[in-house]
């Protein structure tokens, strides 16, 4: 399997993991930037991967081209249900002394002032560009501005 194709498959296969754990039926989902891909919106985030900029000589064949690609990718249904966590975490136990955190592992949160309002610009336009319904998505951001300000 040559590069461009491996990474059209992992990107199909990141873009289908929501359809392939039954969270909705098609590709579109709110927090996938499959969107981008199939409408060629402008998420500001995204940027399209080589490998799907080469599928054609114009973004709207490449557009085309991803589409129908993703169109013959059956997913396996993924377990509802997985316990091997807690059957690894009920044998785990602590031992000695936690270990030192260097410098370079500190959380970023600590340090970062990000505005709570960029914050939710950028997210709404992420969602916006990539989720099924941009106008049923633009009501519900509406619908949590007002919350959060009345």
């Amino acid at each position: 399997m040559n590069d461009k194709l491996r990474a059209l498959n992992t990107l199909r296969y990141i873009h289908g993991n929501p359809k392939a754990a039954n969270m909705q039926q098609g590709w579109f989902y709110d927090f996938s930037n499959y969107g981008t891909y199939d409408r060629l919106t402008n998420d500001g985030i995204t940027q399209w991967h080589p490998a799907f900029l080469a599928l054609g000589a114009t973004l709207d064949i490449c557009a085309a081209a991803y589409r129908k690609f993703c169109k013959k990718y059956k997913p396996q249904p993924k377990p509802e249900k997985n316990h091997w966590g807690s059957k690894l975490l009920a044998k785990l136990r602590v031992r000695g002394k936690p270990a030192k955190v260097s410098p370079g592992q500190r959380s970023l949160w600590d340090e970062w002032d990000a505005p709570i309002e960029e914050i939710r610009n950028v997210a709404e336009k992420f969602v916006l560009a990539n989720c099924f319904d941009p106008k049923f998505a633009s009501m519900q951001f509406k619908i949590i501005l007002e919350n959060n300000t009345g």
